[in-house]
């Protein structure tokens, strides 16, 4: 099965029920089973950054149908930083075929990513496969130029650009992304664009390089680009729109276009001219084996995953050490990315040693299967009051039992 390449921007509404569809279509592109992580970093300053987190799970796992693990990388800098975590989060991010991040402050998460392996592990998921869905705050990122809606909404300060994550730019696409483009909460004042009004936007965008243009992503509306089929879509109930020094086009929901649309906006009704450059397939390996300081890393990761989906220490070990063999001829960037593959090594590799590599159908099963026999027994005596509270203490303990003709079959949630 090939694996999507898609970027996804939400311009509000990404844990309501209006963006459901759009993650369950996505979703269902990855197959089964579908390894998720929430990147809880834009809202990693505020003191309820748990209880966001564990809404987003719960959301995922009820409305989804799929279990989303927290990276936990609220912090990536500071004094007191574990970095321990830190390399735990980014190897959630990695090992994730559905990546989400979503509200909180765009410039507070781009300063703890800065000097972060973050953009190239994003950047590598829409060059390899992977889906990577950011909406609200995380999608005020993802251009070249953000905007300090806290700062300058909240706070009072003067409109300006800050530097974005580009993970467009990396799609050769030249935009600055504003989500709540249609907002409508100011009443009588003007908070469309992100909070922004009309007069801040104009002012703005003059700032903007030649080239550039303004990406509007309406509250409750996705924008889907699919970087293997070329393809953009439009979902929820809003538009996008693809503005270019005030000349605008809107694209309504259920509207598609092609992606090059956006490589070059003055198609769309402006003058803009964006780069050429787009995400590259993964390099090839020559017939002898050897190939680019990406394919000969990818190799060893490949190595080091299957050898600990089978339980072989010796076999992860192994690849480990000979990426860090073949680390010694690289430089530069290569080796830099070397270097956090390998840190997510010792990363995995410390996770195995504190959950123990048995099997844990071996470890928990004489208590599952004891434990199901005491439900028979409750059960056939119509205490359903003492059966409920072995379903529950299995729900809580991440078992998962089905009741079939021949019996009870059990399994343990990922």
């Amino acid at each position: 099965m090939t694996v999507p390449r898609i970027l996804a921007i939400m311009g509000s509404g990404e844990t309501a029920p209006t963006m459901v569809s759009t993650h369950r279509s996505l979703v269902a592109r990855l197959g089964s089973p579908v390894r998720a992580t929430v990147i809880d970093t834009p809202y990693g300053f505020q003191e309820n950054s748990g209880d966001l987190a564990e809404r987003a799970v719960a959301y995922f796992r009820k409305s989804v149908n799929i279990d989303i693990t927290v990276a936990g990388l609220l912090r990536l800098h500071g004094d007191g930083i574990d970095t321990v975590s830190v390399e735990r989060g980014l190897r959630h991010v990695s090992d994730a075929g559905y990546v989400f991040a979503g509200p909180g402050s765009p410039t507070y998460a781009l300063r703890q990513w800065t000097d972060t392996p973050l953009r190239g592990i994003l950047e590598g998921k829409l060059r390899d496969g992977g889906i990577v869905t950011f909406a609200s705050a995380a999608a005020l990122t993802l251009g070249s130029h953000t905007v300090p809606v806290y700062e300058i909404y909240k706070v009072g300060e003067e409109p300006r650009w800050e530097r974005g994550l580009d993970l467009l730019g990396a799609a050769g696409i030249n935009a600055a992304v504003i989500p709540h483009y249609d907002n409508a909460e100011g009443g009588n004042h003007d908070t469309r664009f992100c909070y922004l009004g009309a007069t801040r936007l104009e002012r703005l965008e003059k700032e903007l390089p030649e080239g550039h243009f303004v990406l509007g992503i309406d509250e409750h509306t996705g924008l889907v680009l699919d970087l293997g089929s070329g393809e953009a879509s439009v979902t929820g109930r809003g538009g996008v729109t693809i503005r270019v020094r005030g000349a605008e086009r809107v694209f309504p929901a259920g509207e598609s276009f092609s992606i090059e649309l956006l490589r070059r906006p003055h198609e769309a009704g402006g003058t803009a001219q964006a780069r050429s450059t787009t995400v590259a397939a993964p390099a090839e390996s020559t017939q002898d084996g050897t190939g680019s300081a990406g394919s000969v890393a990818a190799r060893h990761v490949e190595a080091f995953r299957t050898a600990l989906g089978a339980r072989d220490v010796d076999g992860a070990v192994r690849a480990a050490l000979a990426l860090e063999q073949d680390a010694g001829d690289l430089a530069g960037a290569d080796l830099a990315a070397a270097r956090a593959e390998l840190r997510s090594m010792i990363s995995g590799l410390g996770d195995a040693a504190v959950a123990g590599m048995q099997d844990p159908r071996e470890v928990v099963g004489p208590y599952v299967e004891a434990m199901l026999a005491v439900r028979a027994t409750v059960r056939a005596e119509k205490r359903y009051d003492l059966s409920d509270v072995i379903r529950d203490a299995f729900e809580a303990l991440g078992v998962e039992v089905r009741d079939t003709p021949s019996g009870a079959e059990w399994g343990l949630r990922a």
